[in-house]
């Protein structure tokens, strides 16, 4: 008999490379090498430095330029598959061709084949077994799993258990069948017949895709784009419900699964709502600590039909009524607005065209008012202030990241809670379908967690361990160490062991934060040594790529010198000579709040 060689081939990617300019860059190139790999790297949070994996995704999107793509992938694609062997019929008859016809060919090879009829029903005693009551998370909780696997035969998670997302870690078991099912039913060769309409589909999005990115850009007049760490990802996998893409935001990758329709057309407007979460969330956590005057808007919505994270964490409630404002101000209101005259200074011509305008801006703000209010009544109540505010501000030249602490200083909490207190909300509400995915705390992270609870020992203990382990970042446990020792009123340790950490560290945040609580040291020292604190601090804004907090926070030092807040404190409390500001820095993790971007 002969033998058969199967070639794998690597995964259609396309890299879209976005400016703020009035062009944009063509495609670059159907990049070389799986995408399966580059969207499932251990995702960590922004604070710590990148593990090996997800420093080669780093690398990847350098490389090509852009940390925004358009991609499918055959891990994804096999788990869809499988699925569908297994009952999900979901939109089926608005779903593109290609399912209908992959159906048809996976159902040939087990009706062929007594081996695949065999692993096809294991698998789907498997996902019987492992149902869900919702079923929107039934199936989100496969795709999380396709997002973290290797391409096949392997098909095996590409990071550890802790740094995988919960609902994936939920059916992690159902691979050993899932690879049988895969190898019985030859679906790789299935994958390869496929793959010109997978790629026909990815050419058709590309260009829609591209222009609801760039014109959200130019709107919220974003800088040009640079890569910052973290990623936003569109994955196209036609076996999957055209009605529900799914959306997930993990530390600082932003992923949307989304299926093509019978046209072969996919649903812009979510991906662009996921996009303006990936725009908008690091201008808004660059002054999240000066939100924490808004809290009071919290109290209103406590009736409102919004899931918990928006009633407990006004960031993530004013991120999302600030991107209802965006869309509402740029939604298509259905009235075309009246073409400018080709002439020039032809007054009967202005005037015709000036009165046309006038009655398209009426007839579209009606309707734009209306989609205001009808968020406002689901629970999104600051809708209409930011829709006022990004009104006023459309014909300035200032970008949004410039205008953001201008809008949040300026707010009259006391007005708009008033305002939001007379609302009549529905009894349900819009939803969201952006689902966040809090990373299971592990390693420094973890340690972080427990200082900010007290348990100095349990941080130290970690640290200490990450401080014997080769493999570990060593700058970043000493980080912790010497924290740790500043708690617990040794400033002298800690001064020596911030020193080493500026001389080994490749972290900015780190970097960054160290000069500044050394600056605070010597500030507090007797006599106090100004000169060598300015000068720290001066070091702290010169890290590149130092983020807004810690800049704020050495701005102020430069200013005015530290000094220790006073309280009082037993002989059992730790002291902590650096104030406030050290759990502002290094605040631990609310549930389900989304990660602080870099």
């Amino acid at each position: 008999m002969a033998s058969t060689r199967v070639f794998y081939l690597p995964t259609t990617r396309h890299i879209l490379t976005l400016c703020t300019a009035v062009f944009l860059a063509p495609l670059s190139a159907f990049a070389q090498g799986s995408s399966s790999s580059s969207n499932s790297e251990i995702r960590q949070q922004t604070q710590q430095q990148p593990s090996s994996s997800s420093a080669a995704r780093t690398r990847r999107a350098e490389a090509a330029g852009a940390a925004v793509t358009l991609e499918t992938n055959e891990a994804l694609f096999t788990v869809a598959t499988g699925l569908n062997a297994c009952g999900y019929d979901d939109d089926l008859a608005n779903s593109n061709p290609v399912r209908i016809e992959i159906r048809a060919d996976v159902e040939a090879a087990i009706q062929a084949s007594p081996a695949a009829a065999k692993s096809r029903q294991a698998l789907c005693n498997y996902m019987s077994e492992h149902q869900l009551n919702d079923f929107g998370r039934q199936v989100a909780q496969y795709v999380s799993l396709g997002l973290y696997l290797s391409p096949p035969p392997a098909l095996a998670p590409t990071a550890d258990q802790l740094d995988m997302p919960p609902d994936a870690l939920q059916v992690v078991n159902v691979l050993p069948l899932l690879r049988t099912f895969a190898e019985d039913t030859a679906l790789h060769s299935i994958w390869i017949k496929h793959r010109p309409e997978y790629e026909a589909i990815t050419a058709r999005v590309h260009d829609p895709l591209t222009r609801i990115i760039l014109d959200a850009n130019i709107y919220i007049r974003v800088p040009v784009s640079t890569y910052d760490g973290r990623t936003f990802q569109v994955l196209v996998e036609p076996m999957l419900a055209p009605s529900a893409p799914n959306a997930r935001i993990y530390a600082t990758d932003y992923d949307i699964v989304t299926s093509p329709d019978t046209a072969g057309n996919i649903r812009l407007e979510q991906v662009r709502h996921l996009y303006l979460h990936y725009a908008i969330e690091p201008l808004v956590y660059s002054s999240a600590s000066s939100m924490q005057r808004l809290t009071p808007l919290l109290k209103p919505v406590q009736a409102a039909p919004l899931e918990f994270i928006y009633k407990s964490d006004i960031v993530a409630l004013l991120t999302e009524c600030l991107i209802k404002a965006i869309e509402a101000r740029t939604m298509d209101t259905g009235f075309t607005p009246p073409a400018k005259p080709k002439t020039r200074n032809v007054r009967a011509e202005e005037v015709q065209y000036n009165a046309a305008l006038g009655v398209y801006e009426r007839q579209a703000e009606q309707v734009r008012r209306r989609q205001v209010d009808l968020d406002m009544r689901q629970g999104w109540v600051l809708t209409d202030y930011f829709y006022g505010q990004m009104a006023q501000r459309e014909h300035d030249s200032a970008s949004l990241k410039e205008e953001m602490g201008e809008m949040v200083y300026g707010m009259d909490v006391g007005r708009e809670q008033h305002h939001d207190e007379q609302i009549a909300f529905l009894p349900e509400g819009s939803g969201e379908f952006v689902r966040r995915v809090r990373p299971q705390p592990t390693g420094m992270m973890l340690a972080e967690e427990l200082m900010m609870k007290g348990d100095l020992d349990g941080a130290r203990d970690l640290a200490q361990k990450a401080l014997t382990d080769p493999k570990q970042d060593h700058a970043e446990a000493e980080f912790v160490v010497a924290r740790v020792e500043l708690m617990e009123g040794d400033p002298e340790t800690s001064l020596a062991g911030l020193k080493d950490v500026l001389a080994t560290s490749k972290n900015p945040r780190t970097l960054a934060w160290a000069h500044i609580y050394l600056g605070r040291l010597l500030d507090i020292k007797t006599p106090p040594e100004r000169t060598e604190a300015i000068a720290e601090y001066k070091a702290a804004t010169n890290v590149p790529g130092v983020q807004p907090d810690a800049r704020a926070a050495a701005q102020a030092g430069l200013k005015t010198a530290f000094i220790v807040p006073k309280t009082t404190h037993t002989e059992e409390e730790p002291v902590d000579p650096t104030g406030k500001a050290e759990k502002d820095a290094y605040k631990p993790d609310e549930p389900d709040p989304p990660a602080k971007p870099h």
